[in-house]
């Protein structure tokens, strides 16, 4: 709130932007609406389901679901009907609350995040004028990111109310996960209120009608993209269920509805954040620009709107889909050390560096940045300050570089493999030295042999 302070006179009011009027909505068709993001998230669950494993079978050479139903468009709903009737089996020593209460709250949570996201602007349905959205509050976006920490309760339950090991140990990432990459995400969102001026979502999109936020806002908009990732659980960050690791993780003892309480809450979270990303960076239900030109706006509003955010949704499943068929699991450590060390203090310098533009009175890339055909000197300060910072960060990188370099000891190029007491292997490219030969020591004194020699010298 500082910051959003610091920002004073280059922040747009909210009477700019105002707020989704909900004044002719009455109760039952909020209810209409809630049921309709419910059968929405539903059918595009069991349709991306569909369309991840049809995209990773082409980009492995290999068909994917295509027997049942047209195309095997129906799979995905023989899966969920075959996966309901398995038997249902909880641990002896589970905490039998906890262990139901945990996949609830982790699918609930999903369905509540997208209650704040609007879908299209103003539309006539059933004799009245109303959003497109279910509603809408001043800190809506700070909502989503309340509710992602509750859903993180039902992982955490999952894996401690097992009463098993493996749970437990991917409960415990997730909880480490969840808390550092969405620190990192709540600062990428930080750039966007002082852009917007608000954190209310119907606002955040009316701000974007000359300038999507993706392009002042960029690396808002990457780190936003690799934490989303991360939030979700997916590959290549998929560490709270890594299957070589813990087995299952944290619904390694779970199955039937429970198990599929999980696995639609993931799906759903994707959509979750994904409309997140399209509402804050990508004009949310806006038409694209030239688009948005045509016949006056006809195509930028109405039930148009609900097309090109649908659109929009579905490239960010594509991106998890594709992460998914192209890139590796990363080893834990470096998953957070890129989020508690990379992440967080680059976001810090960027929010900094977007709020002194804003105080600044000085539109990033926006009109103001040249007055009379001259640069503007505060523009011209900021962007020198800016760049001397990444200076200063890769030569701090580099010097921290060169001195873990030295700071690793050479591999001998010959080494006695008895050194230690036992033999040990040779490395690639190394000699196994000679060992020194043993000295021979003198042979013991046996008093029975001595006896007889004298004996028989003596006789």
């Amino acid at each position: 709130m500082s910051m959003l302070a610091l920002a004073g006179p280059a922040l747009a009011t909210s009477t700019d932007n105002p707020a989704a009027d909900f004044s002719d909505t009455p109760w039952w068709l909020s209810l209409i609406k809630a049921l309709f993001l419910f059968v929405f998230l539903l059918l595009n669950t069991l349709l991306v389901i569909w369309f991840e494993r049809r995209v990773i079978g082409r980009m492995q050479e290999r068909p994917g679901p295509n027997r049942t139903g047209p195309f095997g468009l129906l799979q995905t709903l023989a899966d969920g009907v075959k996966l309901a009737l398995k038997e249902d089996i909880t641990p002896r020593k589970a905490d039998k609350l906890m262990f139901v209460l945990a996949p609830i709250i982790a699918g609930a949570m999903a369905f509540v995040s997208f209650a704040i996201i609007p879908l299209s602007g103003n539309v006539w349905m059933f004799g009245h004028y109303t959003p497109l959205q279910l509603t809408d509050v001043p800190v809506a976006v700070l909502l989503v990111l309340a509710v992602a920490g509750v859903g993180v309760y039902g992982i955490v339950l999952a894996g401690w109310s097992s009463g098993s090991t493996y749970p437990l140990l991917g409960g415990l990432r997730s909880s480490a996960q969840v808390i550092s990459y969405e620190i990192a995400m709540g600062l990428a969102l930080v750039a966007v209120f002082l852009y917007a001026g608000s954190m209310s979502t119907s606002q955040i999109v009316l701000a974007q009608n000359d300038l999507w936020f993706a392009i002042p806002a960029f690396f808002s908009f990457g780190v936003y993209i690799i934490t989303m990732v991360g939030e979700t659980n997916r590959l290549p960050f998929d560490l709270a269920e890594g299957e070589g690791e813990l087995t299952g993780g944290f619904h390694t003892e779970y199955s039937s509805l429970k198990f599929a309480m999980f696995f639609l809450g993931e799906y759903v979270n994707m959509f979750t954040v994904s409309g997140l990303a399209t509402t804050l960076f990508l004009g949310g239900w806006q038409a694209p620009p030239g688009i948005a030109a045509i016949g006056g706006g006809m195509f930028n509003g109405g039930w148009w709107g609900l097309l090109w955010f649908v659109i929009k949704l579905w490239l960010f499943m594509f991106f998890f889909v594709w992460l998914r068929g192209s890139l590796p699991r990363v080893r834990y450590d470096q998953f957070m050390r890129l989020g508690w060390k990379v992440l967080i203090p680059s976001t810090l310098v960027w929010v900094v560096a977007v709020a002194f533009l804003r105080a600044s009175n000085e539109g990033f890339l926006g009109k103001t940045m040249v007055l009379g055909g001259r640069i503007h000197r505060s523009t011209l300060i900021t962007i020198v300050i800016i760049v001397l910072l990444v200076l200063a960060a890769a030569w701090i990188y580099d010097y921290k570089a060169a001195a873990r370099e030295k700071a690793i000891p050479e591999t001998p190029t010959e080494i006695d493999p008895y050194a230690g007491g036992y033999p040990v292997p040779p490395l690639p490219g190394q000699t196994l030295r000679e060992p020194a030969p043993a000295l021979t020591a003198p042979p013991a004194y046996q008093p029975g042999e001595t006896d007889s020699e004298e004996e028989e010298t003596r006789g």
